[in-house]
């Protein structure tokens, strides 16, 4: 289900995209009782996935975030972005321009399709003034290492000058492929890594998604030191099952926040955990509770 609702969101955020502009009707909100507002300490720039919560009215949404600290919404396209400014919440990974999860940037065929889309993006993105842009390696179907590099890397040079030229950051995200996403390919730190060095710019770098790379590889803090500088945004989640990020599963994120800390990282950490209450204060409440575990 996991997997499946996100391939959902990411295929609704792409749709919406031509709907920049045009303001949805948004209904008021109060937030929930059990939401108290939240002083953090500062040192983590806390960010949540918008589509682990679709059951909530956007602009609900916001309004609870924004008053537990968080100061951005990860995963949503044009059509959105009003909503979160008029909430004070920032863009932290922008979402529009990818196919889908599984035709990526390592099969040539994709390349014309997602040129134009990332041509047509990324522009909006620097007028919105926001920095980070998704994009996904696809499965692999056959094509092995060498090719997929070469070929991801042929296809992205041609979007990196305007990723340059408007100050946005193409990022890479490094999915499971033992789990969630079967056959994909950019699954392992040191691929993505090599797609980075192979890319050669300064605007192509790596969303870890610490779930999923627990998942494929473990030695998380260890992989996250040496590897800092090729990695642009982090993502949570609870293993086994992206769940809390509680007791209740095997990461330590306190821990594992003071290690991204302390390599001087200053982007942000979204929460992309699937909360395992059922109500939407109830998910609100789990949601508040992530953020103070991470909030080191």
């Amino acid at each position: 289900m996991a997997n499946q609702s996100r391939r959902v969101a990411i295929k609704n955020l792409v749709a919406g995209t031509a709907a920049l502009g045009t303001a949805n009707v948004l209904s008021s909100f109060t937030t929930p009782s059990a939401i108290k507002s939240t002083t953090l300490k500062g040192n983590i720039n806390h960010a949540v996935c918008r589509w682990c919560y679709g059951s909530i009215e956007l602009d609900e949404f916001c309004a609870a975030a924004k008053k537990m600290g968080i100061s951005a919404i990860d995963l949503v396209g044009p059509k959105d972005w009003p909503t979160l400014q008029k909430h004070g919440l920032f863009s932290s990974m922008c979402n529009g321009a990818e196919i889908n999860l599984v035709d990526g940037w390592n099969d040539k065929k994709n390349h014309a399709q997602l040129i134009k889309n990332y041509t047509e993006m990324i522009p909006l993105v620097a007028k919105a003034g926001y920095k980070n842009l998704i994009c996904f390696s696809g499965n692999r179907r056959g094509i092995d290492d060498e090719t997929g590099w070469n070929n991801c890397a042929e296809g992205l040079k041609q979007i990196m000058p305007l990723a340059e030229k408007n100050n946005v950051m193409i990022v890479m995200e490094l999915l499971n492929s033992k789990v969630n996403h079967k056959d994909y390919q950019c699954d392992k730190t040191p691929w993505g890594v090599e797609l980075v060095k192979r890319v050669g710019s300064e605007n192509f770098k790596l969303l870890y998604d610490i779930y999923h790379m627990q998942i494929d590889e473990g030695d998380v803090i260890r992989t996250i030191k040496d590897n800092h500088q090729y990695i642009a945004h982090y993502h949570t989640g609870g293993v086994p099952g992206r769940n809390e990020i509680d007791e209740t599963q095997e990461l330590y994120y306190p821990a594992i926040m003071k290690a991204i800390l302390e390599t001087g990282f200053k982007g942000y950490v979204a929460q992309e955990f699937i909360p395992a209450r059922k109500t939407n204060e109830e998910k609100l409440v789990s949601l508040e509770k992530a953020i103070k575990i991470c909030d080191v």
